[in-house]
């Protein structure tokens, strides 16, 4: 947490995450657009965020991307917070934001996360394409040879999805694996919980698509999943996935699945 503090700091380093905040996924040259700052300081500012884990990175052909991660923050909030505290802060924040300013719809088209696990690439690549590990943290099953081009079908809740335009774009063992996200079925939205007007919503956007970027880092991965998709489906993933992924780091590190959140 010191190196959160530290990047956080500084205001031109505030500026830059409220930059990515704002937009998400800006290169270096984007980044530097409008910031009395040479572009070897902005540099050096992202350094420092990308070490504190507030910024991650993704590529796009030859451009480097830069993304805002909140998982530190939400971090610190998880430690000096209660879960009601919390909840009462966020209708507060809720209700600034409301009173001083005309709420947008949201508009970004991706999401990324970023998280460290300690394991081997191997061994992230098995739990993300196994459906023996995709079972225990994701309760999905992965039925596939995870070929370039090779369809999918998802196996979810007692509820088995197929379709063609559900394929597998890249699969690099322990590098790289992307797919196209599947199909929101009747009987899917029945097995999950979601109601006929989300998934007419969902049916209304273009199809998304999911990315694995696999990274050694000394005795950690680096994990970055970037989910490329419609404002309806990223609402739902903004939440589901920071879950999903703390499920597959806990099974990986501790080779016992997260235990189910509490209601009470």
């Amino acid at each position: 947490m010191d190196e959160v503090f530290k990047a956080l700091a500084d205001p031109s380093r505030r500026r830059l995450l409220d930059g990515l905040n704002t937009r998400n996924g800006q290169t270096l040259r984007e980044l530097c657009a409008g910031l009395d700052m040479t572009r070897q300081s902005v540099s050096k500012h992202l350094a420092v965020l990308e070490a504190a884990g507030l910024v991650t990175t993704s590529r796009r052909g030859r451009e480097k991307l830069h993304h805002l991660d909140a998982a530190p923050i939400n971090a610190i909030a998880d430690r000096w917070m209660s879960r009601y505290d919390r909840q009462r802060a966020s209708a507060l924040a809720d209700l600034k934001t409301a009173l001083e300013e005309e709420h947008d719809a949201m508009t970004d088209s991706e999401f990324v996360y970023t998280t460290y696990i300690k394991t081997t690439p191997e061994r992230l690549w098995q739990a993300l394409t196994d459906p023996a590990f995709t079972r225990r943290y994701w309760g999905v099953a992965f039925e596939t040879d995870w070929k370039p081009g090779s369809t999918i079908t998802w196996v979810e809740d007692g509820a088995t999805t197929a379709d063609p335009e559900q394929v597998v774009l890249e699969a690099e063992p322990g590098r790289r694996l992307s797919y196209t996200w599947h199909t929101f079925t009747p009987e899917w939205a029945k097995a999950v919980g979601v109601d006929e007007e989300t998934r007419a919503a969902l049916l209304a956007e273009p199809r998304s698509k999911v990315t694995f970027e696999i990274e050694p880092a000394g005795e950690t991965v680096k994990l970055t999943v970037v989910h490329e998709g419609g404002e309806t489906l990223l609402g739902m993933s903004r939440h589901g996935w920071p879950q999903l992924l703390s499920g597959l780091k806990t099974l990986l590190e501790t080779g016992e699945p997260l235990p189910a959140p509490t209601t009470g």
